[in-house]
């Protein structure tokens, strides 16, 4: 009996068709049959190569595995496809500070995706509640083991917040005594920790001592991961004065009227973090459904930030083209600082929804402007000297944590608090990577499994 059975069309004429059948790696003889419409003569014609197949075993030709399993990539959702693809990075039109940071280079770059907008209040805050809940969980036990006898959380089991019992259950999250601040019972930010690790492949690539274990390139983390809200006050104290943001610092990241504005006060381990546990939620899916895994999600290069900002346009000043930052209106086209002193003439005093104005020609939404976003690029004013031009990139990790320079993480697209200059497409910024601002905030990327322009 032939289990499988696959008919491959190696040519076609006006009366006939000729097939070839494989089975479990056995190809059977070539068939003519006739394309008549007829359906006897398709049942005949199909006949012929069953009679065939049945007799002829494996001939011992190469065919390839047969066994290989069926697989689809997702589109996540709110993500928008790159095509792969070459640009000119770098300065656009005349270097006005002669800085050098940004020398023109022709790149390519391998398909991704990347959100269409930046991440959101409502977006991280699912991840906070991800942390905390696992927390509460493995303090109530909830707890349960696979068939391969690891200890998983019960996600199931119910958890209420707003239960007095409960609360006193987990009363070592919450705060007590002395630093009860407010009324009811406040969280305690300070124990909302994401622990996870990865492989450092890049370590292991160039490792030439071979007796050195897998798990010598294994890099694991501890990170707070709550966004810190007094940034909205601490980035405009000065010595002689400052400035009013309380409201913001108090309601910033908790109230629902800020639910679709882009999230900032992270540093740059945190958006990491938050990468990896979006990968672990979105493939942790797939797998429970028997689904292929996918890449991880990361924070993007520089470089692919700069491709995904110029909207498949090779040379352009901003996100939408043109070399000005109002159009034949006067509109302001992004949210930024477009006078001295005067924030609300683009109709935002701080940031604004992450899908205010329009998107550039990929569909993405500001690209320049409202936030400024942290990219996975280690900070260097040379790198597009001695970076690749295949999938360009820097990264670097420094062993001493005092080596403040080799801190810096290269950051992009300006913010609702910068002048019109740095939120160009080619304009080179950066921040160090324990910093949180409250001007920058991050997207991910999730790379394309294939090497073609659509990964296909």
């Amino acid at each position: 009996m032939l289990n499988f059975l696959r008919l491959k069309t190696l040519a076609t004429t006006n009366k006939f068709q000729f097939v070839r059948a494989v089975s479990h790696g056995a190809q059977i003889p070539l068939v003519r049959c006739t394309t008549a419409r007829s359906v006897m003569t398709a049942l005949t014609c199909f006949a012929i190569i069953m009679l065939t197949a049945c007799g002829s075993g494996n001939s011992g030709e190469l065919t390839g595995s047969l066994e290989r399993p069926k697989w689809s990539q997702a589109v996540p959702y709110g993500t928008v496809l790159l095509k792969g693809g070459s640009l000119q990075v770098g300065q656009a039109e005349q270097d006005a500070f002669s800085s050098n940071y940004q020398t023109p280079k022709t790149i390519s770059l391998k398909a991704f995706y990347m959100d269409d907008t930046e991440i959101s209040n409502n977006e991280y805050r699912q991840f906070v509640h991800w942390v905390r809940d696992s927390i509460a969980h493995t303090i109530m036990g909830n707890m349960e083991e696979d068939e391969n006898g690891n200890e998983l959380i019960n996600w199931e089991a119910p958890l209420d917040w707003t239960d007095p019992d409960f609360l006193e259950e987990v009363s070592e999250m919450i705060f007590s005594g002395g630093d009860m601040v407010f009324s009811g019972h406040e969280l305690d930010t300070r124990k909302l920790n994401y622990v996870y690790q990865t492989f450092d492949f890049k370590a292991a690539a160039v490792n030439k001592d071979r007796t050195r274990s897998r798990k010598d390139f294994v890099r694991k983390y501890n990170v707070n991961i709550y966004p810190d809200t007094l940034v909205w006050i601490r980035d405009f104290v000065k010595e002689d004065g400052g400035s009013y943001n309380e409201p913001q610092a108090l309601t910033y990241f908790s109230h629902p009227s800020f639910d679709e504005y882009p999230v900032v006060g992270v540093t740059w381990d945190q958006a990491n973090a938050f990468c990896n546990w979006r990968s672990k939620v979105f493939n942790g899916f797939r797998h429970r459904n028997g689904l292929y895994q996918q890449l991880e999600f990361r924070l993007p290069t520089e470089f692919e930030w700069e491709y995904a900002a110029k909207g498949g346009r090779n040379i352009a000043t901003y996100p939408w083209g043109g070399p000005y930052t109002r159009n034949d209106r006067g509109c302001v086209l992004a949210n930024f600082k477009p006078g001295r002193g005067n924030y609300t003439m683009d109709g935002n005093l701080y940031t604004g929804p992450v899908y205010q104005y329009n998107p550039n020609d990929f569909g993405l939404f500001n690209m320049s402007g409202n936030v400024a976003e942290w990219t996975n690029t280690t900070f260097d004013e040379s790198a597009q000297w001695f970076t690749h031009d295949l999938n360009p990139d820097f990264r670097y990790t420094p062993e001493n944590p005092n080596d403040v320079v080799m801190q810096r993480k290269v950051v992009r697209g300006g913010s609702w608090n910068d002048v019109g200059h740095l939120i160009k497409t080619s304009t080179r910024s950066y921040e160090y990577g324990d910093s949180a601002k409250s001007t920058i905030g991050f997207r991910c990327v999730m790379d394309v499994i294939g090497t073609g322009q659509t990964g296909r």
